[in-house]
């Protein structure tokens, strides 16, 4: 499950968990996932990079936009998803991109730029790329 953490922003429940625990939690930019490779191969090391970081000891938090909502943390079959889009059907989200995106309640994947102010607003302040 998910919880809202300010409309319109999705933080994963065992990303808000680790974030009210005061636990490490790792954000993910997901450009690479559906521009950088193909399905799927995107969607294996996607999983490949979530689980060293949990092997590192902290929580990742993949970074994008599907259906219009900003979510910092996705569930499997979100990821899965993701994935399966790909680049024809996922803009490339840049922090001027995401309103436009959120508007046509679009599918985004964030680049460095979106994927530090997400993470921002969702108290996560380390993430990598």
């Amino acid at each position: 499950g998910a919880r809202r953490a300010a409309p319109p922003l999705v933080v994963h429940a065992e990303v808000q968990a680790a974030i009210d625990a005061g636990e490490p939690v790792v954000a993910l930019e997901s450009t690479i996932i559906t521009h950088g490779m193909p399905y799927p191969d995107n969607l294996h090391t996607a999983r490949a990079v979530e689980e060293a970081v949990r092997e590192a000891g902290a929580v990742p938090a993949t970074v994008a936009l599907l259906d219009g909502v900003c979510h910092v943390g996705l569930a499997t079959e979100e990821l899965t998803r993701l994935a399966q889009l790909g680049r024809e059907r996922v803009a490339k989200c840049s922090r001027r991109d995401l309103a436009a995106v959120m508007a046509r309640r679009g599918h985004g994947a964030t680049t460095v730029s979106a994927t530090m102010l997400l993470a921002h607003l969702a108290g996560v302040p380390v993430f990598v790329t």
